[in-house]
């Protein structure tokens, strides 16, 4: 079953033609992302990764823009993950308005770092799990 979260685009997130500003898109993927982990994770996705000693910056956002999405439409954002690697876990991440078109289509990888020495660390192994049991 995936995950799927919804959100209502805000009149703050639009440019002043009504359309949502480009940059906000990727707020909208972090948002998805984190409440993914959250619910894989069992409570507060990013306190529950910093306790298991990591911080997950981003080493690679990508967002291909298919459909305008403006103030007050309903999107639903439906977040999977990858295979996780040695250091990194990534997510696949795809939108649709209420009338079921594509509005966008987003990945993005993270990296697992020492919040000390802020080098790669492997990713652990509940973070392992918790990703593997809802792969794509």
């Amino acid at each position: 079953m995936p995950f799927v979260t919804t959100r209502k685009i805000l009149f703050g997130d639009c440019d002043p033609a009504g359309i949502v500003y480009t940059p906000r898109i990727s707020y909208f993927v972090i948002e998805a992302i984190h409440e993914f982990l959250s619910h894989r994770l069992g409570g507060e996705g990013l306190r529950t990764l910093f306790a298991m000693g990591v911080m997950p910056p981003a080493r690679a956002l990508s967002i291909e823009f298919l459909a305008p999405m403006t103030w007050g439409d309903l999107i639903s954002v439906q977040v999977s993950s990858g295979e996780p690697g040695t250091t990194s876990f990534s997510f696949a991440v795809e939108a649709r308005g209420a009338d079921g078109q594509v509005c966008f289509r987003a990945s993005m990888t993270q990296v697992c770092v020492c919040p000390e020495s802020m080098q790669p660390v492997a990713v652990p192994e509940a973070l392992r799990q918790a990703l593997c049991e809802h792969m794509d």
